[in-house]
């Protein structure tokens, strides 16, 4: 008498002949993963994953060779942002970077100075609205380089390291801008974040002895722009590019004994410094007669 034909261990009613090379167990083509000798079904496949050690790149970042996650994301929050000025057009008034003024429209004094500290932040996913100076053109722009960039540096420093540099470029972009800019002068735009990613690429090109002519042309273009066409906070392009240039280097050349320690140092060093920058102008602007309306 003739035995019954083996039948995959997650389906039981489909016959199979071949089996994990792990377990042993019978699986259907469904069930079952290449490896390098034989297949394996899929649940070996995934506790093997599971207890693998996350490979790490040349700063310490996790190695990401899939979408460039973070970069689409900050795309889309600017986008969505966008849109929800062309709804509420208060929207900019909310949250447009500004040392200390009058808003007319919200009827009451705003700025950094007033404890609206959440605009050195919030300033970096506004842009300029269709009616505005620059118009769409700001957005494209900024969302063209963005893209450019931005999933390059993302794959080399790894996902945290890199939406570290977005995030300190833009803040040390708007303190900047507060610092050297009158305080009721607005601004708003992710170029100080953007400016951060351009200094950054131009270090890891350093670092990794890479040609670094393309990079150096984009920036000295740009910062001609900044400094010649009227409109353009160029405080904020260039405590940007600073503190970006800076913050990667400090990623870039930290010793690998301990090399995660003194990245998270170093980014604490620098958000610390800028904190101290916001509460020494906080100090001589908070008490002017624009307040005493």
């Amino acid at each position: 008498m003739s035995s019954a034909a083996p039948t995959c261990f997650r389906h039981p009613d489909r016959e199979t002949y071949v089996s994990c090379v792990r377990c042993g167990r019978p699986a259907c083509p469904d069930c079952l993963r290449s490896a390098a000798v034989g297949q394996q079904c899929v649940d070996c496949v995934r506790g093997a994953n599971q207890g693998a050690r996350q490979a790490t790149g040349q700063f310490g970042g996790r190695v990401s060779t899939g979408r460039p996650v973070v970069t689409y994301t900050l795309v889309a929050l600017c986008v969505l942002v966008y849109i929800a000025e062309l709804v509420y057009s208060k929207t900019v008034n909310y949250g447009e970077m500004i040392g200390g003024a009058y808003d007319p429209v919200l009827r009451e004094p705003v700025g950094v100075a007033v404890g609206d500290w959440y605009r050195l932040i919030t300033s970096a996913f506004l842009h300029e609205p269709p009616s505005g100076g620059f118009g769409l053109t700001h957005i494209l722009f900024n969302m063209w380089a963005l893209i450019v960039v931005g999933p390059a540096l993302e794959r080399i420093l790894g996902r945290v390291r890199f939406i570290a540099v977005y995030l300190v470029s833009a803040l040390a972009g708007s303190v900047f801008f507060y610092l050297l800019a009158p305080s009721n002068e607005p601004a708003l735009g992710a170029s100080g974040a953007i400016f951060g990613l351009f200094g950054a690429w131009f270090v890891l090109s350093r670092r990794l002895k890479l040609d670094a002519r393309m990079i150096v042309g984009l920036i000295a273009i740009n910062l001609v722009i900044s400094f010649t066409v009227s409109g353009i906070a160029w405080q904020d392009h260039v405590g940007g590019m600073i503190a970006g240039a800076g913050l990667t280097a400090a990623y870039a050349y930290a010793p690998r004994a301990n090399r995660t320690l003194v990245q998270i140092g170093a980014t604490a060093a620098l958000i610390a410094l800028l904190v101290v920058g916001v509460i020494i102008k906080d100090h001589q602007i908070a008490h002017t007669v624009i307040f005493r309306l």
